[in-house]
């Protein structure tokens, strides 16, 4: 399966989403850094700058099914990560070079795409429209939820399976997905220890198999491998019974 995440305002957390739910998927995973303003994978686990995303444009004509993990390196625990460069203008070239080839397909993989923030640089669009599921991260709130509003109309050209994942407190999934007519599929809470440990720079004991982030991302996953045409009705129902009693800042 191919999953896209990506946020329309702020930095909602969307790398740290990427890596907790690859890490709490059912099976093989890996994270592609595909932000086009640049990366923060290389600085955040001080890794080297190849292999990552420069290096799997370079091999974009590759027809071997293995090139993309050919093309990550492996973060402690375990989980595999394709890296983006730090500098914008190289993450745009690469993603410029990829957009006609297919390196995200990986049989028997799922693949977790970290978009970044999508904003007037629509680089990433024609990745965008080859996924299986685009999740928009956004804080329940009036302000970031008016910018959902209003570029609703643009999303819905770019996937025809767009959800939104609530990231904190704030209106209900009922709420939110009544309002916008966009089905919530999930709700992360804030867990700052959570968010540290896929980091680096926290305790194992904070990890994904561990911490609240990790279980909602266990949860979030379950959502998504679930038969691929869940009525848009039973999605959003679901992810508001999993939000719990509607509350509100």
């Amino acid at each position: 399966m191919l999953v896209a995440l990506c946020s329309l305002k702020g930095s909602p957390g969307v790398t740290t989403l990427a890596l907790a739910l690859a890490a709490r998927w059912p099976g093989s995973s890996i994270v592609v850094e595909a932000d086009p303003a640049g990366g923060d994978l290389l600085a955040r686990f001080r890794l080297p700058e190849s292999p990552g995303l420069v290096s799997l444009a370079a091999a974009r004509h590759s027809t071997d099914p293995s090139v993309l993990t050919q093309h990550s390196q492996v973060l402690p625990g375990g989980l595999r990560v394709v890296p983006a460069p730090v500098e914008g203008d190289q993450c745009r070239a690469a993603l410029s070079a990829l957009a006609f080839s297919t390196p995200w397909r990986k049989p028997g993989t799922n693949v977790v795409i970290d978009f970044g923030r999508i904003d007037a640089n629509l680089t990433a669009l024609p990745h965008i429209r080859t996924v299986d599921a685009l999740l928009v991260l956004v804080r329940p709130q009036d302000d970031e939820l008016a910018r959902v509003a209003v570029k609703l109309q643009a999303i819905d050209r770019w996937t025809r399976r767009p959800g939104l994942v609530l990231v904190g407190d704030g209106y209900s999934a009922r709420e939110v997905s009544n309002g916008l007519g966009v089905p919530v599929v999930g709700r992360i809470p804030r867990d700052d220890k959570g968010a540290l440990a896929l980091s680096g720079r926290g305790s194992s004991r904070h990890g994904p198999a561990r911490s609240r982030l990790g279980r909602a991302a266990a949860a979030l996953a379950t959502h998504l491998v679930a038969p691929a045409f869940v009525p848009q009705a039973r999605l959003v129902d679901t992810a508001a019974q999993l939000a719990g009693p509607p509350s509100r800042n």
